[in-house]
Parts: C-alpha cells; sequence; structure tokens
C-alpha cells in the first residue's frame, strides 16, 4: 500500500516577525494592576468576585490550590501584568493555557507586540509563518524534552535565559548508546533533538534570543517564582506547527509532562479553588480528565473530592440557571456551552460569572491585594 501524502513543511516560505502588522503593544495595551478598573462590575458579578477572593483565601490558609487555566485572549488583553502580580503574592498554586496563550506571551517579550490580522495574512499565505516565532519555540520544545521540561517550563526557560543551549552531536550520540542496554529508558527524545540538529544545521553552544520585554511574560514569571506553568496544545491548532522545525515528538512529551503536572495539581483540589477564564475547550477537558483520575485515587482511598469551587470567567451570557436546575436538556441551548456544562456535572460547587475578563481578573486583584 503506498504511504499516503503528506504536506511537506520544508517548501513553505517563512516570513520574518518584524515585517508583520500587530493589534497588541505591550506600550499601549497593558493593564497595570495598580490603575483604575476600566469599567465597572454590575452587582451581581462583583459579587461573584467577592466568593471567588474569599474562597482563594480560604483555600490559601488550608494549604489547597488554587489552579488558573485560561485561554489565549486573557494574555491579549493584556492581563498579564495583572497575573503576575497575583502570582508575585502567592495567589496561585499552578497556571494552564493552551498552545496560543503560550505563543502571545512569548511574542509580546521578544518583540513587544502579538496578534496579527489572520484575514489579511490568510490572504497572502502569510499567516502563522513567522520565522522566528515558529522556529525559536520549537527549538524551546526540542531542548526542553531532552532536559525534560514541560510545555510552559521550556519556553519560560528560554525567555528568562534569554536564548538556549544546543548540545553536540557527540553528547547526545553517547547518551543515546549509554541508553540502549537499560531496559526501561528511552532515549528518544535525545534522538528527536539530534535530528533537529542534523536537520536544520544546528550546531552545539548557545543561540542568543533577546527578550527585551520579558517583564510582561507570564510564563517566565512563573518560571522565575518556581509556579508551575502548563501549556496544553492541540496538533494543528497552534501557528508553530507549520514551521519546518516543529517535531510532533517533542511537542508531546512537553505536552503529556504538562497534563501529568496539571492532574497532579488537581488530585489536591479538594478545599481548593480552579478558575477557568475565557477558555471554552482546553479547559473544561482538561478539568474534566485529570478530575476523574483525581476521583478515582481518592475513591480508592475513601476520601472522595467533594468541596471543590470553581468559577468560570466568559463574555457569554447564560440564561440557564446552572446553580438552581442543573444541567439542561439537550434541546436547551445552553446545554451546548461546554465550559459551563462539563464544570457542572464535577461536583462541588460552580459559579458562572458573565463579564470582560479584563475587568474581572483586575477586579479579584484588586480584592485581594486590598484585604490581604
Amino acid at each position: 500500500m503506498d504511504k499516503a501524502a503528506e504536506f511537506d513543511r520544508l517548501q513553505l516560505r517563512t516570513y520574518p516577525l518584524g515585517e508583520r502588522a500587530n493589534r497588541v503593544k505591550v506600550e499601549s495595551d497593558m493593564l497595570d494592576p495598580d490603575g483604575p478598573l476600566s469599567a465597572p462590575l454590575h452587582a451581581d458579578a462583583e459579587a461573584t468576585v467577592q466568593e471567588l477572593a474569599a474562597r482563594m483565601r480560604a483555600a490559601r490558609a488550608a494549604g489547597a490550590p488554587r489552579v488558573m487555566a485560561f485561554g489565549a485572549h486573557t494574555i491579549k488583553n493584556g492581563l498579564g501584568p495583572v497575573l503576575i502580580r497575583l502570582i508575585e503574592d502567592g495567589w496561585f498554586t499552578l497556571l494552564a493555557t493552551n498552545g496560543a496563550g503560550i505563543i502571545h506571551d512569548w511574542e509580546l517579550a521578544f518583540q513587544g507586540l502579538t496578534s496579527e490580522d489572520v484575514r489579511a495574512n490568510t490572504a497572502q499565505g502569510r499567516f502563522g509563518l513567522w520565522e522566528e516565532t515558529g522556529r525559536n519555540l520549537n527549538l524551546a520544545l526540542l531542548v526542553g524534552a531532552w532536559r525534560g521540561l514541560g510545555y510552559g517550563e521550556s519556553v519560560g526557560t528560554m525567555i528568562l535565559d534569554n536564548g538556549l543551549t544546543i548540545p553536540s552531536e557527540a553528547e547526545l550520540l553517547q547518551e543515546i548508546v549509554d541508553a540502549l542496554p537499560e531496559e526501561f529508558r528511552c532515549p528518544g527524545a535525545a534522538c528527536d533533538l539530534l535530528d533537529g540538529i542534523r536537520r536544520h544545521a544546528l550546531g552545539p553552544g548557545r543561540i542568543e534570543i533577546k527578550h527585551p520585554y520579558s517583564e510582561f511574560s507570564l510564563q517566565a514569571a512563573a518560571r522565575r517564582l518556581g509556579v508551575p506553568f502548563t501549556g496544553h496544545p492541540m496538533f494543528g491548532h497552534d501557528i508553530i506547527y507549520t514551521h519546518p522545525t516543529s517535531c510532533g515528538a517533542a511537542i508531546g512529551r512537553c505536552a503529556e509532562h504538562d497534563f501529568l503536572r496539571f492532574a497532579a495539581e488537581i488530585a489536591r483540589i479538594d478545599n481548593g479553588v480552579y478558575l477557568s477564564v475565557g477558555s471554552a475547550v482546553m479547559s473544561p477537558m482538561v478539568f474534566e480528565k485529570s478530575f476523574s483520575m483525581a476521583m478515582n485515587l481518592a475513591l480508592q482511598a475513601g476520601r472522595p473530592i467533594r468541596n471543590h469551587y470553581v468559577c468560570v470567567v466568559d463574555l457569554m451570557e447564560s440564561t440557564w440557571d446552572w446553580a438552581k436546575s442543573g444541567e439542561p436538556p439537550a434541546e436547551e441551548p445552553a446545554y451546548y456551552m461546554r465550559f459551563l456544562k462539563t464544570f457542572s456535572r464535577m461536583g462541588g460547587t460552580m459559579q458562572y460569572l458573565a463579564a470582560d475578563n479584563r475587568v474581572a481578573l483586575h477586579r479579584l486583584y484588586q480584592i485581594l491585594h486590598e484585604q490581604g
């Protein structure tokens, strides 16, 4: 049987990132944590944010997790400085985002700009085909997988280090040879990195990658502070997969590490807080699988998880009262709001906050900072 045809990324032309027009700029679009709110919250939303803050204080006092998962617009909306302040103050024990969140955060650190015009660039065959973004992030994941790092750790480390260190071919070959006699040790990450070095003519030693705006990077701050920052990508969703340096095995190793790190934190979620912001798919899906694994272990130990609190923040108004009425029937449009239906099935307490995430998270920071 003939092998099915695959797209050859080596034929693609990539473009300098500096040529791209961007919609988000650190100079004008980052929120000042100590500045005024851009708009007031309505009374119900204010009450929900106050309860979220109270739950987070109680969880911190109990040593329970405070996890926040978010979509890429949280970064594009300029919330990096607010979230950095929150983790500096010890309010979150783990942060999680999708592949796009990783990319936008990195581009802001690298050039102080992000968010291209998808319509215009797709028409020109340029969308996502930016040399520095694709090359640097894919190399960070190749090196990170070899070092045993997760997705977010790999990129955050590159930002903090202002570059990457590529090992020699001889070093990798020796590692592969040394691992072969060991029955359960797989030198796959070394093989992947060696293949990348040869394919893309990478010499050993340091590659300088300056990040003059690293102070705005949430994943760099998390790495600096020792707060886990997990990345949860999906193949084909993110622009770095179009670049010739993309290595599915390295991406998979880093992403699996992060999924299991995320699941380990969810395994402690009893009496904890889970905040899901602007993520219609990644956050509910990753939480659902992690929570099921956590409950499996909890039930084996005779201690089921019952007392977790979930707060979901999104823009869409919901006409269904999830707290009073439970899950809606399939003929009700609200049934298809995945970011609410999934969490409503996970037990504990769920609240929905329909609000602009810029205002909701900024207000959360204000409350926690004022009350300590």
